[in-house]
């Protein structure tokens, strides 16, 4: 199945000014900042990497489950319906994830 590029012109939009990198990733894209994977796109979901106490907060949050593609979830990541995503609320997601990633050390 393809990705959504349309969310991924909409990300691109707001975190290439960033310093991101945009990688394709997972079958879809992930944007790394630092080297290090911030969000992207899987499917028709948008994916984020929030920390694993934040992304467990982020979990009782409608539209919002596991990053899960293999059997196996990836601690710190969720992924979002459309629903969870609209308007305004992507740069909010994406502003989390960023302040993540700009915690970590650099590659």
């Amino acid at each position: 199945m393809a990705y959504n590029e349309k969310l991924d012109m909409r990300i691109g939009e707001i975190v290439l000014d960033w310093g991101t990198v945009r990688k394709k990733m997972f079958g879809g894209t992930c944007y790394l900042l630092n080297g290090k994977m911030m969000c992207g796109v899987y499917k028709d979901f948008l994916i984020v990497r929030l920390g694993e106490k934040e992304a467990v907060e982020a979990l009782s949050q409608p539209f919002v489950r596991p990053f899960d593609i293999t059997g196996r979830p990836m601690k710190g990541w969720v992924m979002l319906e459309e629903a969870g995503f609209k308007g305004k609320a992507l740069d909010a997601w994406l502003k989390k994830a960023r302040t993540f990633s700009a915690s970590l050390q650099a590659k």
